[in-house]
């Protein structure tokens, strides 16, 4: 008789719907995973070229330093009388206009300013992530003020960058989704 209430009971709690586990962050490894994709998408030459170190941009899907001595500026914008948007307009060219026309996005044409350089190029997977995780290096910006910029027409050209230039190969939508990854699992840089 005694075991009847026992066997109530244990039958009672296999039947209990079971309790929804709580989303917790993701473990880091994981986190280090995403990471390799979203470095992986910064580290290609749509988002390297103007993410390069020292004052001159680069150019093409080899990374060659920009032609007729293209200088960053006093704000990311160009020098004086060299702005970017000298030649880069407000949109692609139609494909017709074929090779070698500079490319254009409403957004105007810009590296990061003096003041904010974050260098994409050369930067070790750990270096990388550790100026993205740099606050002082993206004008205030955290993760969530850089996850927020990567939607804007100057971020988003680089899938669609016009003719006769490679696209990102990383599809745009499984780069957010390792950005929101990374972030999520806490931002861990690799070793």
């Amino acid at each position: 008789m005694r075991a009847l209430p026992l066997l109530a009971l244990t039958l009672g709690a296999c039947s209990a719907p079971p309790r929804a586990a709580r989303p917790g962050p993701a473990p880091t490894s994981d986190g280090v995973v995403a990471f390799a994709t979203v470095r992986a998408v910064l580290q290609h030459p749509r988002c390297q070229n103007c993410h390069a170190d020292g004052d001159t941009p680069l150019q093409g899907d080899e990374g060659r330093v920009h032609l007729q001595n293209v200088l960053r500026g006093p704000v990311g914008l160009g020098a004086v009388g060299a702005e970017c948007a000298t030649c880069h307009g407000p949109a692609n060219p139609p494909d017709s206009y074929g090779d070698h026309i500079p490319p254009g996005t409403i957004e105007p044409w810009r590296m990061p300013p003096p003041t904010r350089t974050v260098a994409f190029v050369g930067r070790t997977p750990r270096a990388l992530c550790e100026e993205l995780k740099d606050p002082e290096r993206h004008g205030g910006k955290d993760l969530d003020g850089l996850r927020a910029r990567l939607d804007t027409p100057l971020m988003t050209w680089g899938w669609d960058p016009g003719f006769g230039r490679a696209p990102i190969a990383t599809p745009r939508d499984e780069f957010l989704a390792a950005w929101d990854a990374w972030a999520t699992a806490g931002a861990p840089c690799p070793e």
